[in-house]
Parts: structure tokens; sequence; C-alpha cells
């Protein structure tokens, strides 16, 4: 045996020795409800008027959210000049959401210079609350009539920031909460079915959200969900955020708000450029959030876009609109499923597969810190679906323990390839041949490598 031989021979025992192990075991009779996967929706940014999405309908249609959350901002043009409403534009978006077969989500952040004749962040209070809760209403009233469906409006967007946050707002504590009241009097009285919250927070620990929590509950105010927002690369910390709004909430028995955070994704200014990692921490991500019991969320977002300086020129100070433009035009971008030349990038693929977990929630266990995953009985379509993943920069053996399964069935198993060339879905999502298991308990063994994400359907 020569030498070369016998060395790699006792490397590969040590590295095989040093892969960690774990088990899964999946119930097959065990359905714990249903699943809900599309409340882990998603949103667009406050770009552009133009249809930034209208190219892609039938990409997004395939990944069945619930919601795609909006900015509602001037660029629109809904008040042109004041008692005239243009609604062409924000209509087209609307329809474009439709289309999707998602409702769309309204972050509310108009300020018409009707009622803001003054470009400046912290003048947050229109001029007229009368004039302003009538324009409210009839820009609510406008998609009650059109029959769209809508249901969630949002008090703003990242109100504790202001402009760097996309829209120019920054409140204070109290001025959020006196113009969220008479915001939210107009919204309700035009759709009495309307829900209705905030604060869409850019800091979870901002002073707005417990101002808000005590206004609404010492006035009886509608809160039907609280918001906030949130860019990290560890989906622990994000659930603690979650843990951290739910625990506050606890502190107002009255109030029964659900749980949204509606921008999620890593860190903005320091994203890990492996291309396997963004697929897999949007899964584990998802799950951190589904454990802790977040109610909805939206992947923040769906398409990149170049904006125009101009665009952003005539609602924003020339600080704000050079930092939107330098933001989106020059910067690095990672946020989108979509990317700016219209190529769906591997986190399109993430969603693609969580898409499929429709139905009902089996019972998955597992002990493992990285290692975790999502199973579901689909009636509908008659299968049943199995994802898991590796959220770890070291290989795992995982021992699949699938119990109960009721019936013959055929397997296909399906690997997210994030590294690979090309958009086609079979070069993203590689599948194996399939193959037969029998019903009754079964043991299913699998390595998954480093930010690994594994699908198998059950059919």
């Amino acid at each position: 045996m020569k030498h070369w031989t016998r060395i790699a021979i006792i490397v590969s025992i040590i590295s095989n020795a040093a892969i960690a192990q774990t088990t899964v075991n999946v119930d097959f009779s065990k359905e714990l409800g249903p699943m809900k996967i599309e409340q882990m929706a998603l949103g667009q940014g406050g770009l552009s008027e133009e249809p930034m999405l209208s190219k892609r309908i039938p990409e997004i249609r395939a990944l069945h959210p619930a919601i795609i959350r909006l900015f509602v901002t001037d660029y629109y043009d809904v008040l042109p000049e004041k008692g005239k409403y243009h609604f062409t534009t924000l209509d087209s978006m609307i329809t474009n959401i439709l289309q999707t077969g998602a409702k769309p989500f309204m972050s509310f952040c108009l300020k018409p210079r009707t009622f803001f004749p003054v470009i400046d962040q912290d003048i947050v209070e229109p001029n007229d609350y009368q004039g302003w809760e009538q324009f409210v209403y009839d820009v609510v009233r406008h998609y009650v009539d059109k029959g769209t469906g809508i249901k969630y409006w949002e008090v703003g967007n990242e109100v504790d920031i202001g402009e760097d946050g996309g829209t120019p707002y920054r409140f204070k504590p109290e001025s959020y909460a006196r113009y969220y009241k008479h915001t939210v009097s107009a919204i309700l009285r035009a759709d009495p079915t309307a829900k209705v919250g905030g604060p869409a927070l850019a800091n979870y620990r901002s002073p707005i959200l417990p101002e808000l929590l005590r206004v609404c509950s010492a006035e009886k105010l509608p809160l039907h969900f609280v918001s906030w927002h949130n860019y990290n690369n560890s989906p622990t910390f994000i659930r603690s955020q979650i843990e951290y709004v739910k625990e506050m909430l606890k502190g107002h028995p009255d109030l029964h708000p659900e749980t949204i955070m509606n921008e999620w994704n890593m860190h903005l200014f320091n994203p890990p450029l492996d291309p396997k990692f963004q697929p897999c921490f949007i899964t584990e991500t998802i799950w951190q959030m589904k454990d802790a019991g977040l109610d909805w969320s939206c992947y923040y977002q769906i398409k990149d876009w170049y904006v125009n300086y101009e665009t952003f020129a005539k609602i924003f100070s020339a600080h704000g609109a050079a930092f939107m433009s330098r933001w989106w035009n020059r910067q690095a971008q990672f946020s989108g499923l979509i990317d700016y030349q219209d190529h769906v990038r591997p986190a399109y693929f993430s969603f693609k597969l969580l898409s499929r977990l429709a139905g009902l929630q089996l019972e998955l266990n597992t002990n493992s810190k990285t290692v975790h995953g999502f199973a579901t009985h689909d009636p509908k379509l008659q299968m049943h679906n199995m994802l898991l993943w590796n959220f770890s920069e070291q290989a795992v053996k995982v021992k699949v323990q699938l119990k109960a399964l009721p019936k013959d069935m055929q397997v296909r198993h399906i690997v997210l390839d994030a590294e690979g060339g090309g958009d086609d879905e079979n070069q993203r999502l590689r599948p194996d041949p399939f193959e037969k298991i029998k019903k009754g308990d079964q043991l299913v063994e699998v390595t998954l490598k480093p930010w690994a994400v594994h699908y198998w359907s059950f059919e």
C-alpha cells in the first residue's frame, strides 16, 4: 500500500469519527393542527412607483404567501392636491399583489403636502387632524369599495428612525400614540372589520411600543397586532425578540394583539457571504419564529430594485434621498428573493420548499441545537412532506425515525443546491430518483452538510 493511500484512509477514518450524530423522530400518526406556513409571508419595500412585482407574478404565486406587506408612501401620489385623489399607480401595485394570491398588508406611511407642507422627518403629525381622518377614511374606503379584501392596516413604518427606515416619520412615544389614535379611528370607520396596529419598529426596544401599549390599554383603543423588524445573522437572537415582546404584552392582559415581525433578514451591513448560509438561515429563523409562537412574519423582501433619486427627493430631505440612492444603487444587496437582474436567488427556493408544507403539522422532535425541521400531512394533495436542515458549519449524520407511515409510499428526496449556477429549479432543487418505502416504522439515514437544506415528499 502506498504511503499517501494509508494517509487518506487514516484521514477518512478520523473525519468520519468526528462527524456529529443526532436522531430526528417524525410521527405520522400525530397531527398537531394547521401548519399555517403561509403566515410566514413576504414584503416588498417602499422603493418605486413602478410595478416592481409585475414580471414575476407566477414565481411569487408559487410561494403561496398569505400576505404581502407594502409601503403605502407618497411616491404613489395618492393626494396630489387637496380634494383630488389619484389611485391609479397604487391600484396597479395592489392588483399585482392580488394576482399572486396574497392579500396586501398596508403599511400606511403617507405624508401628503396638504397635511405636511414642510419636508421634515420630525414633523410627524398632520396640520389638520380632522382633514387627516377624512383622508385616511377615503383611502381605506376606496379599497373596501374595490373589494380587495385588505384587512391589515399598519400605522407607519420604522417610526423610531425616520428617513433611514424608508419613510419620513420619526416619532416620539407620545406623538406616535396620538397619531395612532386618530389614524386607526378613521381606518375602522371606513372598514369596521379591519385589523389595525403598529408601530413597525426598527428597534424592538424602542420606548414607542410600551407607550403605545399603555395608551391603548388606558383609552381602550383597538390594537389588533404589534409589529417590529430585525436584521440579524442569529435566528436565536431573532427568537429572543419575540420572547421579549410577548413578555411585554403580558403586562397588558386586556390587549390581545397578534405578533408580527414584518421585516427580517440577515444583517444588512455584514451578511455572511457563503451562498449556502442564507437559504438555511431562512428555514432556521422561521422554525424559531413558529416555535416561539410568532403569529406572522414578512421576509424583506421579494425583489431588489434600483431607486430613482428624483422619486425620493420629492418627499425626503436631500440627506434622506441621497441615503436611499446610495443604499439601493451602490450597496451590495442580499435582501431580495429576486435580484436586480430579475434572477431568483437560492433563498427563493427555501421559500419554495417551505410552501410545500401545507396542511397539518406532524410531530417532529430532535434534541439537536442545529438540526431542525418540519413535517406535514397535506390532505388536499394526498401526500406528506418533510423538511430538515443543518444550521451549522459542521456536518451532522442524522437518523430519521419515521413512525406510523400510514401506507406504502414512494419517496422523493431533494437537496437545495445554493452553489450551482443557473435558475433552473431542477438545478437548485436537485432530485434523487423515487424510492419505495413500506408502511409502519422506517429508518432513513442522511448526512447533512454545513447549512444543508433537504426535503422529502411521501406520496
